[in-house]
């Protein structure tokens, strides 16, 4: 890993993008409007980015659409589109200082975890969907001699994929490959806080080999250009991640429009569940600190509650905030030692301020943190902070805070932990801590959640389902699940009579 000064110097010296990438070039906006991209560990601009209109996106979903129906991507040989996503992972990973660089300015992601999580993950996730690509297959059914029906995979059209700021490189990574393993042609959104890296996959791709128009990316403020891109009567399926509001407002765009698909993955509470049967209160508490602070605690699949039996509580509650004090820290996130950095902006270190102010309103014991960072002062900076005595039906209980704060409350037992976890209008993902098999197979089969960890939390790799229930929404990453909901399946009779 490099020094500080390294990156500093890095930073220093970027000279990044900031048109959009349509049609395998940089275009300006329409009318030329920019928006500034805010470092929110100083408060200063980043750069001045293309503030999108809906002509704009007109002008990206034509584009698209051109591509598709010429077939330069879509009925391109398998093989040789494999080719070209091995090639582009293997230019995401070349170029990797520089986009782990882009998402840490832009948004406050440690250095080191940019380079050690999301750059890693952007790779496989390209990689693996790449390797689909020559066995996504149909079917022939078993029918009467007197025809032969078989079923067809094909893909959708034109994508439009709306992707959020926590994990800006991979999120978009994540949607890019099944979007693009399936043949269709895509309009990206990256969040407006941050641009940069989705740019510059543009670029990459058409680099890699891609043809033009296949992979546009337009920047812009979420009303203008993401609301253009939902509503459009040419686009065929819209693939979110991002909150549940938005989540709600693009389905209502979809109908509005022309009916296209949308699938959403929105916010979460995620449970972390500790039994007093599990006596290794060290792992649990190292994996349950990690779980709400990793990434500052902007995670949809954040272990924002923390429920421990009642007969091991006050340990853990110790154990957990002796642990917290030794892994994470706030600091300037080109410091490779730096394990927290800022928000994403002032907007969101005000709104978690306004959650920790509420808990201690609502009678929640603050344990640790709940402030902002007296040497990062210029910054966007909470620190990790805990509560203890929460009740379920508190706000901090409740809603998605999404910044570094745990809410931990006392349970009687897997059952009680269960309906309390359960008790909830979110399910994305959920983890217990238990020796007793049975224990974690029911808890497994019971819990409304589309994640499950028993003894750990946050593992997995591209096999694993990402997605959950209820308003975390109906939408699947990473898995081949994906390729489904990126395609389109066509019934072919032909009749030998």
């Amino acid at each position: 890993m490099h020094t500080l000064a390294h990156w500093r110097e890095n930073a220093a010296l970027l000279k990044p993008e900031t048109r959009h990438f349509i049609d395998g070039a940089y275009v300006p906006a329409s009318d030329e409007r920019t928006f500034s991209s805010i470092n929110p560990a100083t408060g200063r601009p980043v750069a001045e980015i293309a503030r999108g209109t809906a002509r704009d996106i007109d002008t990206a979903v034509a584009a698209a659409r051109r591509s598709f129906r010429k077939g330069v991507w879509s009925r391109m040989a398998p093989r040789a589109r494999m080719r070209i996503m091995q090639a582009f992972a293997d230019l995401i990973e070349a170029n990797g200082e520089k986009l782990a660089l882009l998402d840490t300015l832009e948004m406050g992601k440690p250095i080191s975890s940019s380079l050690g999580v999301d750059l890693p993950a952007s790779v496989n996730a390209i990689r693996f969907f790449a390797e689909t690509i020559d066995k996504i297959e149909g079917v022939v059914t078993n029918t009467d001699v007197s025809a032969l029906h078989y079923i067809l995979r094909q893909p959708l059209g034109v994508v439009g994929l709306i992707v959020p700021w926590n994990y800006p490189l991979m999120m978009a990574c994540w949607k890019l490959g099944p979007a693009l393993a399936t043949g269709n042609s895509i309009v990206l959104k990256p969040a407006e806080q941050s641009s940069l890296s989705a740019l510059m996959l543009g670029e990459l791709f058409v680099q890699a080999g891609g043809p033009p128009g296949v992979l546009n990316v337009v920047t812009g403020l979420g009303e203008e250009v993401g609301k253009a891109l939902a509503l459009h009567m040419d686009v065929d399926k819209i693939g979110f991640t991002g909150s549940t509001e938005i989540g709600k407002l693009l389905l209502i765009y979809a109908g509005q429009s022309n009916m296209k698909r949308v699938t959403t993955e929105c916010g979460g509470k995620s449970p972390q569940i500790i039994l007093s049967d599990y006596d290794d209160l060290d792992t649990a508490a190292a994996y349950a600190v990690d779980g709400i602070y990793s990434n500052q605690g902007e995670v949809c699949s954040a272990g924002s509650r923390i429920l421990v039996d009642r007969k091991i509580h006050d340990a853990f509650v110790e154990r957990f905030i002796a642990t917290a004090g030794k892994r994470y820290a706030v600091g300037d996130p080109l410091d490779p030692s730096t394990t927290m950095g800022p928000l994403v902006d002032k907007r969101q270190q005000e709104r978690v301020l306004g959650y920790v102010d509420g808990a201690v309103k609502e009678g929640a014991k603050l344990e640790l943190g709940g402030r902002r960072s007296e040497t990062f002062a210029e910054g966007a900076y909470v620190e990790p902070t805990l509560f203890s005595k929460v009740m379920p039906g508190m706000q901090i209980a409740r809603e998605e805070v999404f910044g570094p704060v745990a809410a931990i409350m006392p349970v009687d037992g897997a059952d009680h932990a269960l309906s309390i976890a359960n008790d909830s209008i979110y399910g994305l993902a959920a983890s217990i801590w238990t020796k007793d098999l049975a224990t974690a197979h029911r808890f497994a089969r019971d819990v409304e959640a589309g994640v499950v960890w028993v003894n750990c939390y946050e593992h997995g790799d591209m096999t694993s389902i990402w997605g959950g229930f209820k308003q975390t929404g109906n939408g699947r990453d990473k898995c081949l699940e994906a390729l489904t909901q990126f395609s389109q399946t066509k019934s072919v009779w032909l009749n030998l009579g």
